[in-house]
């Protein structure tokens, strides 16, 4: 049964009780005749006090327990650099930690801790428009506000299997991506499989610039997808040459072709599972094997229906140009 919400007189009354225990202590303190261990003992009922006051700050109070209380306080400051004290006071625990790890990865809220968010921050993954965090501290927080996802207790059972594998970080991203083709995975997610090492994100990149696996965020061509969010977008990867295309230039091409297919104006917006358009991919216009440069005057946006038909018929620049000219 829930326990009934305190009134205001309570809280109230639990001021006051506060104040005179801390008038006693400061009495026992200045007699000078108390030992170390008298002052402790006059300090516990004080302890829990100031804790029940911190517990009853939100108007739900405790008739709910410490991870809802943490939630509901995350939900009112989205965005919002959060200190580990804040989280401390609200939940009244000092376990909150483990909660916070239980409303990420088994709930599925989005809840970055300051580590992941600098690990995201130094390989580019993080939008500084959403929040200014370059002076966050690895004990602070931010709930973002992508909302909750549902799969995250599959991904979570799935990510302490591999977690356990004896393979490197990057042998143990690739397996967990390949298991989630398309879906939506956070950096606190893939932090958490790397068991916290700090090289996760620049492994992450690795996988997306090296290897030419299709790993997109926010900052790299899916810019409808939430801050701190990956999406590994099919089991392909892409043709060497397509690998040294630089971040900085696919983003621009996407850009300037406003992230749509050139030739049917298709984009990641209308998705559908019976559509076989899934994605979109850069076209070189002079191929590369012809001394084609990974320019942006060299490359256009293109879903991967039409790019496929490009190939198969040998299109050449001109070709391509006039062709996606026909609507």
């Amino acid at each position: 049964m829930a326990k009934k919400k305190p009134s205001a007189f309570d809280l109230l009354k639990t001021k006051e009780e506060l104040t005179s225990l801390l008038d006693n202590f400061s009495d026992l303190v200045s007699s000078g005749t108390a030992d170390v261990r008298a002052q402790v003992l006059e300090l516990i009922p004080a302890f829990y006090l100031l804790r029940k006051l911190g517990t009853n700050i939100l108007p739900e109070g405790d008739s709910v327990g410490a991870r809802e209380r943490i939630l509901i306080y995350l939900q009112k400051y989205p965005e919002k650099i959060i200190s580990s004290d804040e989280l401390l006071v609200v939940s009244g625990i000092t376990d909150y930690q483990r909660r916070i790890r239980e409303l990420r990865s088994e709930m599925g809220w989005p809840v970055l801790s300051g580590n992941t968010i600098k690990s995201m921050l130094k390989e580019g993954d993080w939008d500084n428009m959403v929040a200014d965090v370059s002076a966050i501290k690895p004990a602070q927080y931010i709930f973002l506000q992508s909302g909750q996802d549902k799969e995250a207790a599959y991904r979570w059972k799935l990510s302490n299997v591999i977690r356990r594998k004896n393979i490197s970080i990057k042998d143990k991203l690739l397996e967990f991506f390949k298991n989630n083709i398309g879906r939506s995975i956070t950096g606190e997610e893939l932090s958490y499989l790397a068991k916290d090492a700090t090289e996760w994100a620049r492994r992450v990149r690795e996988l997306r610039t090296e290897e030419g696996w299709p790993v997109k965020t926010r900052n790299t061509g899916r810019p409808e997808l939430p801050v701190g969010v990956y999406v590994f977008e099919e089991d392909k990867q892409a043709e060497q040459h397509d690998r040294k295309i630089e971040d900085s230039t696919r983003i621009k091409v996407l850009e300037r072709d406003h992230f749509s297919c050139r030739k049917c104006g298709w984009n990641l917006n209308m998705i559908r599972p019976e559509d076989p358009r899934q994605f979109l991919e850069l076209h070189h216009l002079e191929y590369h094997a012809h001394k084609g440069e990974n320019s942006e005057e060299n490359l256009i946006t293109i879903c991967n229906v039409h790019h496929d038909y490009i190939h198969k018929h040998k299109m050449k620049k001109d070709q391509v140009l006039e062709w996606v000219e026909e609507k």
